[in-house]
């Protein structure tokens, strides 16, 4: 697990270190960030997309995902949940947007191909090289997104930890599942999801992401279904 712990750290430090320089930062460079936070999101929702090889797996996860989650209100339930997080970390009227940073970070952090792929190879080998290279890009990323979407970042490390700490521990279980082709349907739609997720930054569309995010799981099933 020294991986898992190595990268949950880093994400750890990296926010703490970004809310650190965000006190610094006069409000029109924040502004200026988030904008470019948003381009470059979308850009990483891109490229993620293209790993994809099924536009049917993708339509079908995407469509049932949004009924899933839709019927559960997963984004009303998440909001209900952060609300009295928010109230904390407020300062004055303005409340530091938790939910928006805890959704996004969790998405770039835990949807990839290095997330599962790495867990994978940590819980049938002990090879923690991937975890390892992936904490030292976690610690950049999530310096430079919690100077721009507050303390929400630092949350999705305990998030991480739980996926990767899981896949680790259960990699011999989930490794004839979790194939190349699984991983990278899974990789397709939350990457869609991150490019969504852009969209909202640059405020082009107000979409409720946790509502799709069924969407990322259903390839497990699907290409079982469809090959």
């Amino acid at each position: 697990m020294s991986g898992v712990i190595i990268n949950t750290l880093a994400i750890l430090v990296g926010s703490l270190i970004g809310l650190l320089l965000k006190k610094g930062i006069p409000e029109r460079i924040t502004d200026a960030i988030m904008k470019g936070i948003g381009l470059c999101t979308i850009y990483i929702g891109i490229v993620g997309t293209l790993k994809g090889k099924s536009p049917l797996i993708l339509i079908l996860s995407i469509t049932i995902g949004a009924i899933i989650g839709q019927g559960l209100d997963l984004d009303d339930k998440m909001n209900r949940l952060v609300l009295k997080l928010e109230s904390r970390f407020s300062k004055g009227k303005q409340k530091t947007p938790l939910a928006e940073g805890f959704v996004t970070a969790s998405l770039l952090f835990c949807v990839g191909a290095m997330t599962l792929v790495g867990s994978l190879q940590a819980g049938l080998s002990g090879n923690y090289e991937m975890l390892y290279m992936k904490a030292a890009l976690d610690l950049v990323t999530s310096i430079v997104f919690a100077s721009a979407l507050g303390i929400g970042v630092l949350f999705s490390a305990f998030l991480l930890f739980a996926v990767e700490g899981s896949i680790v521990m259960l990699a011999h279980y989930v490794a004839p599942i979790l194939t190349d082709v699984v991983i990278a349907e899974m990789t397709c739609a939350g990457s869609l999801l991150i490019l969504a997720l852009g969209l909202n930054l640059l405020g082009v569309t107000k979409l409720k992401i946790m509502n799709y995010m069924p969407a990322i799981l259903l390839p497990i099933i699907l290409c079982q279904i469809i090959r």
